[in-house]
């Protein structure tokens, strides 16, 4: 089970009625889905990870959605599938908001979001710009899904308290192109996507 480090004010972000926006407001009042009608939980955990063998290359999402109230934090919902052709940042962003939708089908009044790229949480934040054109749309729909929730933290943490969505990443892609070694791109501040030489999801 991946360790979970309690939130401290440094790394967390809490938005109440409404993420901020990409560039402008991205939903209008009511637009965004809301989360189940009732909720099960009090708060869900979602931790995503996303990459790509290659910049662009086969790309594959992982999600885990937690109750972080039970000792040890009971696995709720997974995502592990393949995306086709995309870059490492364009992964990370659809994990997220698989991630989004799988802890909003289980209900619950609060959402955390962990995830080791750091672009996305800041962007997702406004902290960040969001530069690239293939990334405005998806921060601007997980920005949406968010802002469905009454109150969301957002937290980059480290690889290696990541694991579990990382290898659902893996699981997916190994199923599609076999076991490579090797690390993906990392995510520049920019939203830039620069070439790497080709290589498997970052392993453990």
């Amino acid at each position: 089970m991946t360790k979970r480090v309690p939130l401290d004010a440094a790394n967390q972000q809490s938005f109440f009625g409404g993420a901020p926006p990409v560039d402008g407001p991205v939903f209008a009042p009511g637009e965004a889905p809301a989360p189940a009608m009732t909720p099960n939980y009090d708060v869900l955990e979602v931790s995503s990870d996303g990459g790509s063998r290659g910049n662009p290359g086969p790309a594959a999402i992982g999600a885990v959605v937690v109750d972080p109230s039970s000792d040890p934090p009971q696995v709720l919902a997974e995502v592990s599938e393949c995306i086709g052709v995309a870059t490492n940042n364009v992964a990370e962003y659809k994990a997220l908001i698989a991630g989004i939708d799988a802890a909003a089908a289980l209900g619950a009044r609060r959402l955390v979001v962990r995830a080791d790229s750091l672009l996305v949480i800041e962007q997702v934040r406004g902290r960040y710009k969001v530069k690239h054109p293939a990334l405005k749309p998806l921060a601007a729909e997980a920005q949406r899904k968010l802002g469905a929730w009454a109150h969301v933290e957002l937290r980059h943490v480290p690889r290696e308290e990541n694991t579990e969505a990382d290898a659902l990443v893996n699981r997916a892609l190994d199923a599609t192109q076999g076991p490579a070694a090797g690390r993906p791109t990392s995510a520049g501040r920019s939203g830039a996507m620069p070439a790497r030489a080709p290589g498997a999801h970052r392993g453990r």
